[in-house]
């Protein structure tokens, strides 16, 4: 399956667009007793969906801009000289003294799995149509174009149309059921979408069982028939269903032990891309997605810092 024509622009940098910030992640030694204070392993890393998004890509050997906003603060500073370290081009990332650089605060009970969390990503406010607007020759030179929906609503109908005017494919993830609303309006412009079962359900106002592969898999064929060229729909522990105008699967997880579910699916989305971009069959790329995510839920951190394409295939189900 060839996707979309990159020949002209092979060595153009994937435009990502959105969210970055400090994650702080408590993992819980035993039951959670509120009102009181429980015993963890409490860590801090960067993260933010696209600042995930771009740094698997470029830890992948994929090249990236990355747009975003970070305070005028001591984490801001230092988010922006981890990306450009992990080989991110960080020159166009906007400091701000007016807000704090974002945070996400994540609760993980024992067993890994998230209990509850909080973030704070007012500061994304400041990437409005206009900055976006004077960096329009960014979407001129770019293969693609990912944006997370933490942007706020005018400003994703501006990136939308710098994309369309530029001739780019559009990838994007819902963020959250909440933010998942401000897909709808541009589905039949988006080349591919990461939902999981929640952010699916607001998109396509369909109820969905999980365990329903047949019934994910008619889902994600609804959400392509709205537009969106290739929909995967992912199932956390179950794995992920996906469709296209012509194929469609499931793919199965990988069976291992979670560390901490920060980012696994922003690196499954960054390999699939990644697997696209380098014109991988859908059914494979898919099968990297998996194992990116598996790879990601064994460490403790939001993207693991040895990721690679060898890493990937290593772990790679058949």
């Amino acid at each position: 399956m060839s996707y979309f024509d990159i020949t002209t622009r092979p060595d153009a940098p994937a435009l990502v667009i959105g969210a970055a910030g400090i994650d702080l992640v408590g993992r819980m030694n035993g039951e959670l007793h509120y009102g009181t204070s429980n015993p963890a392993r409490i860590r801090t890393s960067f993260g933010g969906v696209a600042r995930n998004v771009a740094e698997n890509l470029a830890r992948l050997g994929t090249p990236v801009s990355l747009l975003t906003v970070v305070g005028s603060d001591d984490v801001g500073g230092r988010l922006i000289k981890q990306a450009m370290l992990s080989g991110i081009d960080t020159s166009r990332i906007m400091s701000c003294d007016q807000q704090f650089t974002g945070s996400y605060l994540a609760v993980i009970d024992r067993k890994g799995n998230l209990s509850f969390a909080l973030d704070d990503m007012r500061i994304i406010r400041m990437i409005t149509p206009e900055y976006l607007k004077s960096q329009a020759e960014l979407f001129e030179t770019a293969s693609i174009v990912f944006l997370d929906m933490n942007l706020e609503p005018r400003t994703i109908r501006t990136a939308v149309s710098l994309a369309r005017k530029a001739g780019l494919p559009i990838f994007s993830d819902p963020t959250s059921a909440t933010l998942a609303k401000r897909m709808i309006p541009y589905l039949p412009d988006l080349f591919f979408i990461t939902p999981n079962i929640a952010e699916a359900q607001v998109l396509s106002g369909l109820e969905i069982d999980v365990h329903d592969h047949n019934q994910v898999l008619e889902v994600a064929s609804h959400l392509v028939g709205k537009g969106v060229n290739i929909v995967v729909i992912t199932l956390a522990e179950f794995g992920l269903c996906y469709a296209s105008s012509d194929e469609r699967g499931y793919i199965p997880a990988i069976r291992t032990e979670i560390l901490d579910p920060t980012g696994a699916g922003d690196a499954l989305t960054a390999a699939v891309i990644f697997a696209i971009l380098n014109d991988i069959s859908l059914d494979e790329a898919m099968r990297l997605g998996i194992s990116a995510a598996s790879l990601t839920l064994r460490y403790p951190g939001a993207v693991r810092p040895d990721l690679s394409l060898e890493e990937l295939y290593n772990h790679l189900v058949i």
